[in-house]
């Protein structure tokens, strides 16, 4: 228990310098951030800019919470996490219609004051909570750790935060492509209309990520190889399920959505194709994700680094392509990143990867032998 509550504290030691590091950049530099979706002179900036510098005062209290649902998944608890889930969303659906439509509102800005006032509320919990549990100690998150003892989670961190940074890159780079398609804002409104449905569906599956990210390697430390081998195979079965299922539920649910979002013809015309494509994303992002969780698990951090910015890297050529001037091919770009991400985390887990039968079968021949 002590060796977790060091860890954790470490964690929540670089959550306070990083977090600190990014909201004052956003807060203070909100262009600087937003120059990377939108073109010089967009008329969107204008409303962005102050948008994100109230959105950016809650990074501190998002990186404590997601340490806090990172330590909750550590001790294969998920029903807390889902608890403070509820409760900050809740508060955040509260505070939106007063924040933008109040006798005090502050207008659309009010969304990204009311997001940051519940994630700070999740933070606190969090925090709360592991310090009832004695997991964390007050006095050690403003005492630096030792170097010896930050090289572990650094080179860890490092892995994940490079796969990240690329991720970020890949989908600026799609949502810029966009936002720039036409000046009317058509494709920038379709684009994102398409996108809010799907990420519905990729909340489902960073659940299976997780829940492959706790479960592979609880089950290798308790009962070796051959049963965590066997949690992984259904997990990989359940999250390609869930993903065909997923696929459906959007393709159909798309018809009713798009008028909710916008009753503009022209738009809803626009979101069709895109629309259809984004729906066949999720018959991918079952075995992908599940992949990703057990890689995450296995801490095999630097293969999936590698793996993402790979991917990334296909998504990029192709945006860079012709593909990227139709607001449909922008989707077949993300659709070969998905393809190859999918592919690759298969192969990883059957081929290469600690739980592989290749590896498996080599160990029974050199024993029979």
């Amino acid at each position: 228990k002590d060796a977790a509550r060091d860890r954790i504290c470490e964690s929540l030691f670089l959550c306070n310098i990083l977090g600190g590091l990014g909201m004052l950049l956003l807060v203070c530099f909100p262009e600087l951030g937003l120059s990377m979706v939108l073109p010089k002179g967009a008329p969107a900036m204008e409303y962005a800019a102050p948008y994100l510098r109230l959105r950016a005062l809650s990074m501190i209290p998002a990186l404590m919470s997601a340490t806090g649902f990172a330590a909750y998944r550590g001790m294969l608890n998920t029903v807390t996490p889902l608890k403070v889930s509820l409760a900050t969303n809740t508060m955040n659906l509260v505070l939106d219609p007063l924040t933008m439509f109040g006798s005090r509102s502050i207008g659309f800005v009010g969304a990204a004051l009311a997001t940051a006032i519940s994630e700070t509320a999740g933070g606190l919990i969090y925090l709360k909570l592991l310090l009832r549990r004695k997991l964390v100690k007050l006095s050690q998150l403003i005492k630096p750790p030792s170097w010896k003892s930050l090289m572990p989670l650094i080179q860890g961190g490092l892995a994940v935060l490079f796969r990240q940074a690329a991720l970020n890159a890949g989908f600026v780079t799609a949502t810029r492509r966009a936002q720039a398609m036409d000046p009317t804002g058509v494709s920038a409104a379709a684009y994102g209309i398409v996108m809010q449905i799907y990420v519905v569906g990729i909340v489902v599956h960073v659940a299976m990520q997780g829940t492959a990210a706790a479960l592979v390697p609880a089950a290798l430390a308790k009962s070796g190889k051959d049963e965590a081998r066997s949690v992984a195979d259904r997990t990989f079965i359940w999250a390609s399920i869930v993903g065909v299922l997923l696929s459906l539920a959007q393709y159909a649910a798309t018809p009713f959505l798009v008028p909710v979002f916008s009753t503009l013809p022209e738009v809803q015309e626009a979101v069709k194709a895109p629309a259809l494509i984004a729906s066949f994303l999720h018959v991918l992002n079952g075995p992908t994700f599940a992949g990703e969780g057990i890689m995450l698990g296995l801490a095999r951090y630097k293969a999936l680094a590698s793996i993402t910015t790979v991917g990334i890297g296909i998504m990029v050529g192709c945006l860079a392509s012709p593909l990227g001037k139709r607001l449909d091919g922008i989707l077949l770009s993300l659709a070969a990143f998905s393809a190859f991400q999918a592919g690759a985390v298969v192969y990883e887990y059957l081929k290469i990867g600690p739980l592989s039968r290749r590896l498996k079968k080599s160990k029974l021949v050199i024993k029979t032998t």
